[in-house]
């Protein structure tokens, strides 16, 4: 497990997650969401977008955290483990709503540089629509793949059962 590719809801803990996982394999942790945003919530040129994961994705190991459904496929392609956080939407609200507080005025370790947290209409209905709308491309993607591990995780509970599992596996 050299190349892992962490998807879910925003709110899921999908950064988290990386971080956790990177520190323990150590491995390099990549948030896709630090390099989509540039300051002030300016979006990347997307041909950018695209080749700053194709050159992390060359390496010989990483964790990349985030949806992008852009270059989903490359990433699926090039993963060995794919663990997708498969929360309730509530979940995922409450926690937006709860890292909006912790992180105000604040930018996240996870996201581009000066994107101070904060949550607008928009992003609120995607984290409301992203099980309905999302998620069957995803489990009709994460369906196609063959010979990769891949995860579906419904709750912070199972994350703890599967963390458990995983921390006794080597890289290989």
């Amino acid at each position: 497990m050299n190349k892992i590719m962490i998807i879910g809801c925003p709110g899921s803990g999908k950064s988290t997650l990386a971080m956790q996982l990177g520190e323990y394999k150590k491995l390099p942790v990549y948030h896709l969401d630090s390099f989509f945003w540039k300051p002030g919530w300016e979006q990347i040129e997307r041909d950018k977008f695209i080749e700053k994961q194709k050159e992390i994705m060359e390496e010989p190991a990483w964790i990349i955290d985030g949806n992008y459904n852009a270059t989903m496929d490359t990433r699926i392609k090039k993963a060995d483990t794919i663990i997708f956080l498969h929360y309730r939407t509530t979940r995922c609200l409450f926690r937006i709503i709860k890292r909006r507080i912790q992180y105000h005025g604040q930018t996240r370790p996870d996201m581009g540089e000066d994107c101070k947290e904060k949550i607008d209409w928009e992003f609120v209905q995607y984290v409301l629509k992203f099980n309905k709308d999302k998620c069957p491309t995803i489990f009709d993607k994460l369906d196609a793949v063959k010979e990769k591990q891949i995860y579906i995780l419904k709750n912070p509970k199972q994350l703890k059962q599967f963390f458990h599992q995983f921390k006794d596996i080597s890289i290989d």
